[in-house]
């Protein structure tokens, strides 16, 4: 499409011909292609126009940037002799809040095709997303799935580079779905999106809230800050209609104040839910709708939370549209696989699952999840560079369910690991001295080396216990300074257990 077909925020000033053909946006120097329109917005570190002027040099054609980004491109094309006579430059404050806006025009973003369902809320939204995704094609659909460990297109598998994409990339990726006959997308939508426009022009039919417990406060000043990043999804501006968990009080705040219609899910009938679960009996229960619509169902996955996961999912698409009746012959049924998500990588002598759980509250149900098993292991850490404050009370929730702790690094980044390892032991001397552990003898060990931790965790377990990896979950590196080497618990757990066996 020309530049000149497009409508232009308010405000905008144009540098050039609008005369101009865009068959594509980028904000990544790297990914610009012929006939693309290259967004150069300030960044943390280096402001994306510092790229720009080489680009120029290549054949870039087309700049949105704000009146500093201009102004660097200038002096770099000066510095270099290239010359910018034929480029296009749209100029306007703050140009990030306007990108998602102008990538849903160039790449014909349409809510219709493919039909999206939103899930946000601190643990949970991966295994939603799968839930809602292996109840569709269940159903029949063509599906699609944009999130943390992958993006799906029509069941081929795409590497994700983060929990929701940068708006440019998000946009193509919706058209090359509707390109495929995608008819429905599920997709996880990040507090960090929200804020940070990733997620502009685009407008889900059905979105659904899992919980919101301490998370991010790297980047969210206080918890309020982060309730209402994610509490943006429920708005007009996002979403026709949504579904919340009544998990917590954030949960509850949502439920009263979303400026559109939703509906809520609880297992306790004091909520006064809209969709009560009821009849719990291990992964088996029955949701019972508002006017009496009972759908007997199973969660494919383990642990009791994974119930309200699977629940929500049911709900999501009773509001897309799918009637209760024909949710009957799948919801019991239907199978999922969520990789690094209570995925059991050895499933006895001893029993072995890798999880993603890297907050307290997802640590805390996975490990209550796990309960029944004597002896509990768990070995996990914290990472770098992220919220700090929750790493004692990741320490604590060990320290209030398993048997066997066994701290070790996680992704240190920049961080000195030995003090991250501190700070999460200190959460679990803290519960074991107030007499809050599981026993009074829980065993402490702290192993730097996570794939030695991971085997001294197999050994901990024996025959008969269970060992639970957690904090990684999908991942396949581990990130140490800057540097990322090579490492996934899942294959690292089976090497450990292969080495006992073969004694």
């Amino acid at each position: 499409m020309l530049l000149n077909d497009l409508t232009l925020p308010d405000g905008i000033r144009v540098l050039g011909t609008l005369d101009r053909t865009v068959n594509g946006v980028s904000l990544d120097s790297r990914t610009v292609g012929p006939g693309f329109l290259y967004a150069a917005l300030p960044g943390a570190n280096v402001h994306g126009a510092s790229f720009a002027a080489p680009l120029v040099a290549q054949g870039l054609r087309a700049v949105l940037t704000d009146e500093a980004g201009l102004a660097i491109v200038r002096e770099a094309a000066e510095a270099e002799g290239i010359s910018l006579a034929d480029v296009t430059f749209l100029v306007i404050e703050e140009p990030r809040a306007h990108l998602g806006g102008i990538a849903a025009q160039v790449y014909g973003t349409d809510p219709v095709a493919p039909s999206l369902l939103g899930i946000t809320g601190t643990n949970g939204k991966t295994t939603t997303t799968y839930l809602v995704d292996g109840l569709l094609r269940a159903l029949g659909r063509t599906t699609g799935v944009i999130g943390t460990v992958a993006t799906l297109i029509a069941g081929e598998r795409l590497p994700s580079a983060r929990t929701t994409p940068e708006a440019p990339e998000l946009h193509s990726l919706l058209a090359r779905m509707r390109a495929r006959g995608v008819d429905d997308c599920a997709m996880e939508v990040s507090s960090h999106a929200l804020h940070q426009h990733r997620v502009d022009g685009v407008f889900f039919d059905v979105v659904g809230f899992t919980n919101l417990t301490q998370d991010h406060l790297d980047y969210h000043p206080t918890m309020r800050d982060y309730f209402e990043a994610k509490a943006l999804l429920f708005t007009p501006r996002f979403a026709r209609t949504g579904a919340i968990v009544l998990a917590d009080d954030w949960a509850r705040e949502l439920a009263a104040e979303a400026p559109i219609p939703v509906v809520t899910i609880s297992r306790e009938e004091s909520d006064r839910p809209d969709w009560h679960v009821t009849g719990e009996s291990g992964s088996d229960f029955v949701l019972v709708g508002p006017a009496g619509e009972r759908i007997v169902a199973r969660s494919p996955l383990p642990g009791d939370f994974n119930v309200m996961n699977t629940a929500l999912a049911l709900v999501l698409l009773v509001l897309h549209g799918v009637a209760p009746e024909d949710l009957a012959p799948v919801a019991a049924s239907f199978d999922v696989a969520v990789p690094g998500r209570m995925e059991v990588v050895h499933p006895e002598a001893p029993r072995v699952v890798v999880d993603y759980s890297h907050t307290s509250d997802a640590l805390e149900k996975v490990l209550h999840g796990l309960r029944e098993s004597s002896p509990l292991v768990v070995v996990f850490g914290a990472g770098g560079d992220r919220d700090p404050l929750k790493r004692p009370l990741m320490g604590a929730a060990a320290a209030r369910h398993a048997d066997v702790i066994i701290v070790t690094d996680d992704n240190p980044r920049s961080e000195d690991p030995a003090t991250i390892r501190a700070a999460v032991l200190l959460g679990v001397q803290a519960e074991i001295a107030a007499g809050n552990a599981r026993v009074r003898s829980t065993a402490v060990h702290e192993i730097g080396d996570r794939a030695a931790a991971i085997a001294a965790g197999v050994e901990a377990a024996g025959a008969s216990g269970t060992l639970l990896v957690a904090g990684k979950g999908h991942e396949t590196g581990q990130t140490v300074g800057n540097i990322v080497h090579p490492f996934d618990d899942r294959e690292q757990t089976r090497a450990a257990i292969a080495h006992v066996l073969s004694r």
